[in-house]
């Protein structure tokens, strides 16, 4: 029987946070899915972005497959494909249900406004014969020169004050919603906290149990690179990575709001792709190994810079703001 193969620091590292990424990418699409479902609506979230990835996810699969990596790679990404179908499911039933709803609701708006339309046809009828009578309970008609609550006051005044009212209505909402914010903030960062402590305590049981195992330094490409396939693979899943997070970016600058879009969804993310690219180069930074999960890398870490945008778009938009008028 062989002698074990000593753990490291280096190998404690590299299995923690391949486990912390297994973790985060496990729980990564629960957040938006709850967000989805209580908006009741998704239309935060670009579909393009999503389709992007599900392909990013299915070309990914095909080259662990085809790159013959190891079992709990492939499981995760079959489970990615799954995760995305699901999540498009969702996004596709609720834009029907929602453009249902608006054709119901525009087509009820028509039906009152031919009916408003029948009412004043009728009234400008009658309104001749009625013309020459004063009724003691008609109200007067309104003058330009008449003085009322809605016109005194230097001119713009009205205007002025109610949109000092908004203000205020506004400042409130904001005073109202900060505790809100906190308690997501707490929130959030407790999720992240679990996601470590999770991903830390599964790679310890898998080490007392025998489970995994450190991998030899030196051992990866012995025998040359992998397929040229499964490499091809594995930078087109890392351009459909970069490419699909473009779309939702430009959404949320187009609509200067991130309404809809869950804010631990794509922390998970990056906390899922920083560990990912930490679990390899923990493990050897050798050439060959380093080229061989080139792609992966990129993919996983590349990303991470778009995803601080989408974070300085949260920061700076944030929910729609109310309308001032």
């Amino acid at each position: 029987m062989a002698d074990p193969i000593p753990l490291t620091w280096n190998e404690a590292l590299s299995g923690i946070f391949g486990s912390i990424s297994l973790a985060a990418w496990i729980f990564l699409l629960v957040p938006q899915l709850l967000e989805n479902y209580k908006q009741g609506s998704a239309d935060g979230i670009s579909l393009t972005f999503l389709f992007i990835w599900f392909v990013g996810d299915i070309t990914n699969l095909a080259g662990a497959i085809w790159a013959d990596l190891v079992p709990t790679v492939v499981a995760l990404a079959v489970y990615f494909c799954f995760a995305d179908f699901v999540l498009i499911g969702q996004c596709l039933y609720y834009n029907a249900l929602n453009n249902k709803k608006e054709k119901q609701k525009e087509g009820t708006e028509q039906n009152a406004n031919g009916q408003r339309e029948d009412e004043n046809v009728v009234s400008s009828e009658q309104t001749p014969l009625l013309e020459g009578a004063a009724s003691p309970t008609a109200k007067p008609k309104r003058r330009v020169t008449d003085v009322t609550e809605e016109n005194m006051g230097l001119p713009g005044s009205r205007r002025r004050s109610s949109r000092r009212s908004n203000e205020r209505r506004t400042s409130l909402e904001r005073i109202l919603e900060e505790p809100t914010r906190r308690s997501s903030w707490v929130k959030n960062t407790i999720s992240i906290l679990l996601i470590f402590l999770a991903g830390t305590a599964g790679w310890a049981i898998a080490w007392r149990t025998g489970a995994w195992r450190p991998t030899p330094v030196g051992k990866e490409g012995e025998d040359g690179s992998g397929p040229v396939g499964a490499e091809v693979l594995g930078y087109a899943s890392a351009v459909l990575y970069l490419g699909a997070r473009i779309p939702q970016i430009i959404k949320n600058q187009r609509d200067r709001s991130c309404e809809g879009l869950s804010l631990l969804f794509f922390l998970l993310s990056v906390m899922g792709n920083a560990t990912y690219g930490a679990g390899i180069l923990f493990h050897s930074v050798e050439r060959q190994y380093f080229l061989t999960n080139l792609p992966w890398l990129i993919g996983s870490l590349g990303t991470i810079a778009e995803d601080i945008i989408i974070f300085a778009q949260f920061s700076a938009f944030g929910e729609k703001d109310v309308a001032v008028e």
